[in-house]
């Protein structure tokens, strides 16, 4: 029941966007580049890359909530995300950081700590103007410093090699990923792949809505504790001995409002909607970026 009330919600939005026409955007219609219409995902900040080329800083905060079937509970981060165009194809990124607030229902397992710390670059190896398509793949090292408490700076480290694109139509965009997570020590960690998929429609700068897709399948089992199959979704790897195959899928929506030419604000809401969940329940997600 809930799946379906989001999934129309989302429908609703998008409706309304579309049934807002030029008179609705006034001023806005005209643009020099269809980037300028273009939004960056608001879900899944860590997989999830925009293949555009931009310098910005983009604080984040997640509230999580984990599936009663698993552990329970929710979770809370803080983090913010930087990223700089060395030019207009290569820009480097950091996104993976920030403070974890763990808050299971599970006794003595309440802790509070920092994350990994990931960061790469990104490179636009297609940028066709005319046909409104970019194409960027990329490459991200996650190293093991957060803290063990809430279930980061295991392994050796982890490599994401992703690609990402985007394709405009006037004022509607697709935007796609998939990436690999590769482990430094495959005994220590899981090898997943993540793939997202976005549509979002520019109605006005103040409401671009978007409807979005998250997963993640697991490849390989590690060394560690067994889960009962199950596996941590993006922010989270277990190194579970028994996950192998296992996937997770959110959906989800929300919209961004461009509140100056350079400054974003996003929401967004996300439920699983395979099963078992594991620890993906629900996830609210707020953003800022201002780019630079």
């Amino acid at each position: 029941m809930r799946n379906r009330i989001v999934a129309a919600g989302v429908l609703l939005l998008l409706q309304l966007a579309a049934n807002l026409g030029p008179d609705a955007r006034g001023a806005d219609s005209a643009v020099a580049s269809w980037k300028e219409r273009a939004i960056s995902p608001v879900t899944e900040p860590l997989f999830f890359e925009s293949p555009l080329i931009q310098s910005e800083i983009r604080p984040l905060f997640v509230y999580h909530k984990i599936d009663e079937s698993f552990i329970g509970g929710f979770a809370r981060v803080y983090a913010v995300q930087l990223r700089y165009a060395v030019n207009d194809r290569l820009a480097l990124i950091a996104t993976k950081d920030g403070f974890i607030q763990l808050r299971p229902r599970v006794a003595g397992l309440r802790a509070d700590g920092w994350a990994d710390i990931a960061a790469g670059v990104k490179y636009a190896l297609i940028d066709d103007k005319e046909a409104n398509f970019i194409l960027t793949p990329g490459l991200k090292f996650e190293a093991p410093t957060g803290n063990s408490r809430v279930f980061q700076g295991n392994g050796e480290g982890e490599f994401n090699l992703f690609v990402s694109t985007m394709k405009g139509w006037g004022n509607f965009h697709t935007t796609a990923s998939v990436g690999g997570r590769i482990p430094v020590d495959f005994d220590a960690e899981t090898a997943s792949v993540n793939y997202s998929l976005q549509f979002d429609y520019y109605a006005c700068r103040w409401f671009i809505p978007f409807a979005v897709v998250n997963g993640s399948t697991v490849l390989s089992e590690a060394k560690g504790p067994a889960f009962g199959g199950i596996e941590g979704f993006d922010l989270i790897n277990f190194g579970a001995s028994d996950a192998a195959g296992f996937t997770q899928i959110a959906f989800g929506g929300g919209f961004r409002s461009r509140l100056l030419k350079n400054v974003d604000v996003g929401l967004a809401y996300q439920t699983g909607i395979t099963s078992p969940k594991g620890l993906f329940d629900e996830r609210f997600s707020v953003d800022f970026i201002w780019r630079f």
